[in-house]
């Protein structure tokens, strides 16, 4: 089993990495594989409502939203990953998963997932709900902690410092790693997903 972990924050070992990291320190004890994907500092492009990737479940921009999407298969599980930019997730991240889940929501059906945010002070929880919107549209368990998933800092060192928020990120890898052998184990005993429906679509005008 696999988990991808997204860190859509601007430096590549900043807070982000850090409270990622932890989780993934922990599922890797549990036996379960990681990768984490970085972003980047360019700037990645919003969805444009094309609908083109309706048909291919790849976007007509070739860039790291469909060099994540092509690892999407083989994951059982996924953790994204913000710094909190005015109270919400970057914009980086923000435009990626706007892209992914359009592109993709029908494949990520039944994979647990979760957020993870990082803050010098405050917006975490905004943050946090924000991330978390992305699966509750798309029938992903969302899997939790002792806390919600966040750790306080203004640089890698501090968030090292913030002993409860690495905590929450450790717990959190070993709840993981927990649920997803679930899910396996109720698979080899027979227990199968329930039937998708057919979504019905409504629009609210008179």
């Amino acid at each position: 089993m696999k988990v991808l972990l997204v860190n859509g924050g601007p430096h590549e070992e900043g807070c982000t990495h850090t409270a990622l990291a932890e989780a993934a320190k922990a599922l890797n004890e549990a036996g379960i594989a990681t990768e984490e994907v970085w972003l980047g500092n360019k700037p990645i492009a919003g969805c444009i409502g094309c609908q083109a990737c309706r048909e291919t479940e790849l976007c007509f921009r070739d860039d790291i939203v469909n060099e994540f999407i092509a690892k999407t298969d083989d994951a059982d599980g996924f953790i994204f990953g913000s710094p909190v930019h005015f109270a919400s997730a970057t914009g980086a991240l923000t435009s990626f998963m706007d892209r992914v889940f359009y592109a993709r929501m029908r494949r990520f059906w039944g994979k647990p997932a979760a957020s993870v945010v990082c803050c010098r002070r405050g917006g975490a929880t905004a943050t946090f709900d924000q991330i978390n919107k992305y699966f509750t549209i798309s029938n992903m368990p969302i899997v939790s902690s002792q806390y919600w998933n966040m750790v306080h800092g203004h640089n890698a060192e501090q968030a090292k410092e913030d002993l409860e928020g690495i905590q929450t990120m450790r717990v959190l890898g070993k709840n993981m790693a927990w649920l997803l052998k679930s899910i396996e184990a109720g698979k080899q005993a027979g227990i199968k997903p329930p039937e998708p429906e057919t979504r019905i679509y409504t629009n609210f005008i008179r």
